[in-house]
């Protein structure tokens, strides 16, 4: 028998547990293929760990019909706001033939099915380039695309891979499917099954015709065929149609349902305090001075926190307020001030690694002129509308819990370790997050809730405060940037140089979701070489002499994963330096992009369509209008920002943006992504930072966060380029070019450059 037979014989008779080897994984097209495979041959048993009602049958991973026809299609990605439920609806109603008005979207449950491989992937290409780097460092912090292990693990949700991670997987589902009832169809008509067709609801034969819901129980019982019978990638009535997105109607209403709005009978609420970032301590509290405020019931003492419960939220927030918390730190704590000067100091030795390494620049900048600038970029916060939020119920050895979370099998992980149980003890319901960009990473509040609702012994739900959110947050990391360069006789950038001073961002952030505790990750991380820290950091431009360097830092302040990552800050230096060499070669910034993105052509026509859209005129002095270009996660964006200082700070007229991201399955979704990237990149750029001072945020509140108001909103255009090539990510995409567009439109007004982020010029709280 063939390894194909086997694993086809696998689903049609029911085996729930197979697991390929991770060689065979790895084998015939890389992580994604391998795990391709073993999604098509997922059981459909009901011991498979996907919830079915007696009148439904499972196809897949992803796919379930009720025998009165209703197809429930299960995410195996958090809804975060990114339009996912609806993305995937829309590829099994294409693949499969559904009736748009029969589905229904609901969170997949935990498992190794659900990995997110292409995730993994490029996160071991980044922790461990193959390209440029020194032997010795090759091998350093390697983190194996399955050192997760093969189960739920693995399953975790990317601010940008949307459709790249999970469309082929989703197709083949619902491809097989379809062919499974077209064959239950044939055996009724006696005929050949691929004769037959599948659209609206029906498998159709000429003028025969049955609905797939009469078809559902015989199809679940057969063998699927050989191969998929995919269709033409994007040939479907609704691939390119802005269907309407599912979500939204229960968003309106307040019926879709988030973290904080779970009720369960006898549930009570909390909230707590855990003091300064560092090695910190419980010290002392008055627990007898909440005795008197009605509804508290108890306090909760942790070694690093404390928590007030009470019958509502109200209560537990006078309540820990009246017992006034004292905590001690040991050690280092997070400042602003140690942090600039680790920074300037890393930059000033330019001890680090050399991450690209093309052509010689030395030699290039050997007796030339070399043009030079520092950059650099504030921590940035997530500031999402959500609060960190966890309902937990402990019932004897079990705990069932309902939370927020990028990497709900990691979470899970975390109770149970906490707890002192196993997984399997615990049960992990998924919810949707009212934002994230990137904050529901953390377990923090899982566990907190969790050894609450054991200490109690009753039903808790934890919310923190919107001053513990930002006290407590893990902002994007700090860095600060040499830049240097030379230019070629010919208005062109002959050799360039980058030393990027930052923390090992994604070392640390990979360490605290695995489990770490926010120090531990960050001790542990503390001088690593980190390719994903500088991620971005090689321009788009075709450059001959090329080199980037990693400068490692200990900042003594927790940082973790922000939407638009590293690319955040390394395309505002990019672009921004970009911009002052093209003003010392005498060159418009628009021309002297172009002439050095042959290479790229996406991002050309990206480019020359947003300044063309603009109105761009050359950046003469007093235009306002200031250019920008980035591509990641397989997608590019050219954007013309018009921009100008206000009596009360910078004001943001216009951004024009223009995109390539592949294949667009629903315009209207790339269209919200892309503006709400641009969005929180002008916040980004403006705001959403705070100052530290013995380890305690300066900020408190989100009005001190400086964050634009929505009348300070611009006129936000997005065209979106045709393409016919695999699809790219979109969630993050609009946030690199944001601030430098911004920047380098301001330089027209002013004459002067702003090289720091936020570019206000306000002192930060």
């Amino acid at each position: 028998m063939s390894r194909s037979d086997d694993l086809r014989a696998n689903v049609g008779h029911g085996i729930g547990h197979y697991l390929p080897s991770r060689r065979a994984l790895l084998i015939g097209g890389g992580v994604g293929a391998g795990l391709a495979v073993m999604w098509a041959a997922w059981p459909r048993a009901q011991d498979a760990p996907i919830n079915a009602g007696p009148s439904e049958h499972i196809f897949g991973p992803y796919l379930k019909i009720g025998s009165d026809g209703h197809i429930a299609v299960l995410a195996a990605q958090s809804e975060m706001g990114q339009g996912v439920f609806t993305l995937y609806a829309q590829l099994v109603a294409d693949e499969l033939g559904a009736d748009w008005r029969t589905i229904s979207v609901e969170p997949a449950p935990l498992s190794g099915s659900y990995a997110s491989a292409e995730m993994l992937a490029r996160d071991a290409a980044l922790v461990t380039p193959r390209a440029g780097v020194p032997e010795g460092l090759a091998a350093i912090g390697t983190w194996r695309a399955f050192s997760v292990g093969s189960g739920a693990a693995a399953m975790m949700t990317d601010e940008a891979l949307i459709l790249s991670d999970f469309e082929q997987s989703v197709r083949e589902c619902a491809a097989y499917a379809r062919a499974m009832l077209c064959m239950a169809a044939a055996q009724r008509w006696d005929a050949d099954w691929e004769a037959c067709s599948a659209a609206d609801g029906f498998v159709t034969l000429g003028a025969r015709r049955i609905r797939f819901g009469e078809l559902a129980a015989a199809a679940a019982q057969l063998d699927p065929p050989d191969y998929p019978p995919l269709r033409a990638p994007g040939t479907g009535h609704l691939y390119g149609q802005s269907a309407p997105r599912l979500d939204l109607p229960s968003k309106v209403d307040g019926s879709f349902a988030f973290s904080g709005d779970i009720r369960l009978p006898g549930m009570v609420y909390a909230t707590l305090r855990q003091g300064p970032i560092g090695d910190t301590r419980l010290k002392r509290y008055n627990r007898r001075a909440a005795d008197g405020i009605i509804g508290f019931l108890s306090a909760v003492k942790h070694d690093r926190w404390l928590a007030a419960v009470a019958t509502n939220s109200w209560a537990a927030t006078r309540a820990l307020d009246a017992m006034a918390p004292v905590f001690t730190t040991q050690g280092q704590r997070a400042d602003s001030g140690l942090i600039d000067r680790r920074l300037k100091a890393a930059v000033a030795s330019a001890q680090g690694a050399r991450l690209i390494d093309e052509g010689s620049v030395r030699d290039a900048f050997d007796g030339r002129p070399v043009l030079g600038a520092d950059y650099v970029a504030a921590p940035a916060l997530h500031a999402a509308i959500e609060t960190p939020c966890a309902t937990a119920a402990f019932d004897g050895d079990h705990i069932r819990l309902w939370v927020a979370s990028q990497a709900p099998g990691l979470c899970r992980a975390a109770v149970a370790a906490a707890l002192g149980m196993r997984a399997h003890h615990v049960t992990l319901f998924a919810m949707p997050a009212g934002g994230s960009f990137g904050a529901a990473w953390s377990h923090t509040a899982a566990v907190q809730a969790a050894l609450i609702a054991r200490a109690i012994d009753r039903p808790v739900q934890l919310t923190w405060s919107r001053t513990e959110a930002i006290l407590r947050d893990n902002p994007r990391a700090p860095a600060r940037a040499r830049m240097r360069a030379t230019l070629s006789s010919g208005a062109t950038i002959d050799a360039w140089h980058a030393a990027i001073a930052t923390p090992a961002a994604r070392h640390e952030w990979r360490a605290r979701v695995c489990g770490e505790r926010d120090n531990a990750a960050m001790r542990g991380a503390a001088g690593a070489v980190d390719a994903a820290a500088v991620e971005g950091a090689r321009p788009p431009y075709a450059i001959p002499n090329l080199a980037v360097e990693h400068l490692p830092v200990d900042i003594a302040l927790p940082v973790g994963r922000l939407r638009g990552g590293a690319h955040s800050f390394t395309s505002f230096f990019t672009e921004c330096f970009v911009d002052e060499l093209a003003r010392a070669a005498g060159a418009d910034p628009l021309s002297f992009r172009m002439g050095m993105l042959g290479s790229s052509s996406e991002l050309a026509r990206c480019l020359q369509s947003a300044a063309e859209q603009g109105g761009w005129g050359g950046g003469q002095a007093g235009s306002g209008h200031g250019l920008a270009c980035a591509s990641l996660d397989g997608s590019h964006i050219g954007l013309m920002a018009v921009a100008r200082p206000g009596a009360a700070g910078l004001v943001v007229e216009r951004l024009v943006a223009v995109v390539d991201v592949g294949r667009v399955l629903n315009p209207t979704i790339v269209r919200q992504q892309v503006e709400g990237a641009l969005a929180f990149g002008l916040a980004a750029a403006v705001g959403a930072v705070t100052r530290y001072r013995r380890g305690l945020a300066g900020a408190r509140r989100l009005r001190d966060l400086g964050l634009p108001t929505l009348g300070q909103t611009p006129q936000i255009s997005v065209e979106i380029v045709p393409s016919e090539r695999e699809a790219g990510g979109i969630g993050q995409l609009g946030v690199p070019p944001v601030a430098p567009a911004i920047a380098n439109a301001l330089f027209t007004m002013t004459g002067e450059r702003i090289r720091r982020l936020p570019l206000s010029t306000k002192p930060l709280p």
